[in-house]
């Protein structure tokens, strides 16, 4: 049987910080090693600037993450409430062309075993991240 955890952050970007050292020790614990917990921790980061630059509808509204700790794996899903976009608009960004900002996601497909992202615009977007213990 899973743990789950969940918080609901701020849509302040002085709190991803917070998740991010959250998710670190909850990955600690699970007993990942620390190039996964880094892994980990960089993509739930990627995922709550998204949250907090394109879904949070402004700082005073807030963002879920929720954290599921199995046996075999850790998957987290950072949710919000307002925004989403077109997943058919996203475009991979070309190795030989990267710019500061738009890499968020291909960093966090990057570092993750699983990644899936359910957006809807107008209403908001989940993006739920997998790794498998070794």
């Amino acid at each position: 049987m899973a743990d789950l955890l969940k918080f609901s952050v701020p849509g302040k970007a002085e709190y991803v910080g917070t998740v991010r050292m959250a998710i670190s020790c909850l990955a600690n614990s699970a007993g990942f090693d620390v190039e996964a917990i880094e892994d980990i921790k960089v993509a739930v980061s990627e995922a709550c600037s998204n949250a907090v630059c394109h879904g949070t509808g402004g700082e005073l509204c807030s963002y879920e993450v929720f954290c599921e700790l199995g046996e075999d794996r850790f998957i987290v899903s950072v949710i919000d409430q307002s925004g989403g976009f077109d997943v058919n608009e996203y475009e991979e960004p070309a190795p030989d062309s990267l710019k500061e900002g738009g890499l968020g996601i291909f960093i966090i497909r990057a570092l993750m075993d699983e990644v899936d992202i359910f957006t809807e615009l107008g209403i908001g977007t989940r993006i739920k991240m997998v790794k498998y213990a070794r």
